[in-house]
């Protein structure tokens, strides 16, 4: 076994033991590391007399290699963690990966249903029967909410407050805050209620939305449901958070502040809300090169 490659395992042991990475992480180190010990060796090189240069050629490589951002990313994080070890334990006085530059990460801009897309799909349901009332409620509170799929299926009887024209919802990490809903939820889920419900469930628990046989409905057994409305009004590879995305777009086309948008989604930090400006100024550019008569 080469210096490189015992030099390499006694890292990955530290890695397991002392500071308890799971299998699957110290696997992915592993891959990263012996694809560079790979490159160095091609060149009669090892960890100890590799310099800078000679890792800035390997993650090269790898771009070259169309990995992902992300893949790529994992492996300079993996050269350097492997560095900074080695001048802790005394095999090297220098650190050649301190300046190694990872690729940025774009924000791959989440898909969006136009309004007329939306208005087939809440059309897509049979409200001449109890179920399909409930799906079309279903759809018009997700819209008018965006709600997470499991936040809808979770709601309670008592979250529900149509009198305040909204619902409270508990969202990730305990955290609780209140989206109001426009007339069309609110009717529609007040009609499943007073007619559907009752029909379902018969008293037997608190969950807001159930299925045919009046037990909760499922993440699973919705997200089945939408797929088939989906379909039926054209609309390919339909998913519950389609609709939360088009919910906050929808909202900031239509003037919308950031912040009002970030507390109805229940995000912690205005940073992921943000990523929906991006997606508003992208539609808004297409709008003004469609109509603008100096386009």
């Amino acid at each position: 076994m080469s210096a490189s490659r015992r030099l390499l395992e006694r890292y990955l042991e530290g890695l397991a033991l002392e500071r308890g990475l799971a299998a699957n992480t110290v696997a992915a180190y592993r891959r990263d590391l012996e694809g560079l010990i790979k490159h160095l060796e091609g060149r009669r090189l090892d960890l100890l007399n590799a310099d800078y240069q000679h890792l800035a050629t390997y993650t090269r490589h790898l771009r070259a290699r169309n990995l992902a951002p992300s893949s790529v990313r994992r492996a300079v994080a993996s050269l350097r963690g492997l560095f900074r070890h080695l001048i802790e334990v005394g095999e090297r006085s220098d650190d050649p990966a301190v300046n190694l530059v990872s690729p940025k990460l774009w924000q791959k801009l989440p898909r969006v249903l136009a309004e007329d897309q939306i208005v087939a799909l809440l059309n897509a349901p049979d409200i001449t029967v109890p179920l399909g009332v409930r799906d079309r409620s279903m759809i018009e509170l997700l819209y008018a909410s965006g709600l997470r799929v499991s936040e809808l299926v979770g709601l309670k009887l008592s979250q529900a407050r149509l009198d305040l024209g909204l619902v409270v919802v508990m969202g990730k990490g305990s955290r609780e805050r209140m989206v109001p809903l426009g007339e069309a939820a609110e009717d529609w889920v007040g009609r499943y209620l007073r007619d559907v419900r009752p029909q379902l469930v018969g008293g037997r628990h608190e969950t807001l939305f159930v299925n045919r046989y009046g037990r909760p409905l499922s993440r699973q057994g919705f997200w089945k449901l939408l797929r088939g409305y989906g379909v039926s009004a054209g609309i390919a590879d339909l998913h519950p958070h389609l609709l939360r995305h088009s919910f906050a777009t929808h909202l900031l086309e239509h003037g919308a502040d950031l912040r009002s948008v970030q507390a109805m989604l229940g995000h912690a930090d205005i940073s992921t809300t943000q990523i929906y400006t991006h997606i508003h100024q992208k539609r808004l550019r297409s709008l003004y090169d469609r109509f603008h008569p100096r386009a």
